[in-house]
């Protein structure tokens, strides 16, 4: 989840609803301007016990976070309850660190120029981080959920929205908890040279959300038992607040644009304001009612455009808007599969002749069929049903190679002289063999493992 590193209330007061729009517009880049950021979580445990430490014990998550500034990270503090500062994020040259509720280490990336330069930058990341964590005692493991861990055996990270979040998440769904405590993700952030632009690859990225979560599957287990699902973690979003996520529909109508995921945004329910360095509880309250002064939580006050962006980040559909567009389906894992989620929506994206032809295979999807397949590609992935009867697995095969031809037709070269179609084998060899890194779980857990999840420490950790 977004952390501000950025604690000051200076930004220009909100005036007109133009400027609610204006913020999506600024984010308008020639193409030449494009680039790539990706973020990516990982769970954090004691190599000890497996347990998942807390954030303020010898070698604990505050310590990882000020082990980390021997390599030049500088820390961004957050005041707590009883005043004292935390140590919350880190910023520096390769993006912002940041903590998720129960203590899932993110990096959230630098905007980059190609694949070549993102996935080096995922290797320094976790290269800093095992040297830290060595060293206090603490390992990094990469999946979409914790595979034994309850609720209860959690931690709670001190940070101020969190503690709204958490208040405010049973009153809305059923799993929200565990999509702030047990989840991790990858996600990758794109850019756009138009609101004509954004809407295509809008639309394109949503309907083939479902796919990159079947592709990147990464969870089915729950507290040391299979869950029946192959993306838990997917499955978790469907009853996490129904405000807030989902497939959009409304993506895919005449006249989508900017304006109308604005009027989105102010139909979501807020969580918090943000003022003099604290968290202000204004869960399940209106952005318009802020908008004409008349919030419960700051009575007389109106936002600012920080508010509004504060806000943005609080949604949490498929395919995000901000002042560009995150792809949001993929479960945790691997490093090569933090460098293949880029390149799978870098080469569909990036290139107008590859964002046409996924679009010539999704444009005739209704949203029924959208609904249907995210509905079902939880527990089915790959085996999922697509609206031409044919299986997301056959799709995959041809998203694949449109992507490889849009990374190609970039041109962007590596050190040895290869582009960044590379990145996309681990995705080639999932579709090859039909199973997804869940299924390849499963296998494992049925077989060499004889049924004890711990052995997914040694096998599937940073």
């Amino acid at each position: 989840m977004t952390t501000r590193t950025d604690s000051s209330d200076d930004s220009p007061p909100i005036e007109d609803r133009a400027q609610l729009i204006e913020t999506f517009a600024r984010g308008e880049k020639p193409r030449e301007r494009w680039r790539i950021g990706t973020e990516h979580e990982k769970f954090v445990y004691r190599t000890a016990d497996h347990r998942a430490p807390s954030y303020d014990e010898p070698g604990g998550i505050r310590d990882l976070l000020l082990g980390l500034t021997r390599f030049g990270w500088s820390p961004v503090e957050e005041g707590g309850p009883n005043g004292a500062n935390n140590v919350i994020a880190l910023s520096g040259p390769d993006g912002n660190v940041s903590l998720e509720p129960a203590g899932q280490f993110e990096l959230s990336g630098a905007p980059l120029d190609n694949l070549h330069e993102t996935c080096a930058e995922a290797a320094r990341h976790l290269k800093q981080v095992k040297a830290v964590g060595d060293e206090l005692g603490l390992g990094f493991l990469g999946l979409g959920m914790w595979p034994d861990k309850r609720r209860d055996e959690l931690p709670i990270m001190p940070k101020g929205r969190y503690a709204i979040m958490l208040r405010h998440m049973p009153r809305v769904g059923s799993l929200g908890l565990d999509m702030m405590l047990r989840t991790c993700t990858i996600q990758t952030n794109l850019d756009y040279a138009s609101e004509a632009d954004m809407v295509k690859k809008f639309r394109v990225s949503l309907a083939l959300q479902p796919l990159a979560t079947a592709l990147f599957a990464n969870s089915p287990f729950t507290e040391g038992k299979l869950n029946g699902f192959l993306s838990y973690r997917s499955h978790i979003w469907t009853d996490t607040d129904p405000h807030r996520t989902g497939m959009l529909p409304f993506v895919f109508e005449e006249g989508f644009g900017y304006e109308r995921y604005a009027d989105y945004m102010l139909d979501v329910p807020m969580y918090f304001v943000f003022r003099e360095g604290r968290y202000i509880d204004a869960a399940g309250l209106s952005f318009r009612d802020f908008l004409k002064g008349e919030l419960a939580a700051l009575p007389g006050e109106k936002p600012s455009l920080s508010d509004w962006n504060d806000h943005l980040s609080t949604a949490f559909p498929e395919v995000r808007l901000k002042s560009f567009l995150e792809m949001r389906g993929a479960d945790g894992g691997p490093w090569h599969r933090i460098c293949a989620l880029p390149a799978f929506w870098v080469g569909l994206l990036y290139d107008q002749t590859a964002l046409d032809a996924a679009w010539d295979l999704v444009k005739h999807w209704s949203n029924d069929d959208h609904q249907r397949i995210r509905d079902e590609v939880p527990r089915r992935a790959l085996a999922t049903t697509g609206p031409r009867g044919h299986t997301l697995r056959d799709l995959a095969r041809e998203i694949l190679d449109i992507a490889t031809a849009g990374l190609s037709a970039r041109g962007r070269l590596g050190a040895s002289g290869d582009n960044e179609s590379g990145f996309l084998d681990p995705l080639r060899e999932i579709v090859a063999t039909g199973k997804t890194p869940a299924e390849r779980l499963l296998d494992r857990y049925h077989g060499e493992w004889k049924g004890e999840i711990g052995r997914i420490y040694e096998e599937e950790s940073f």
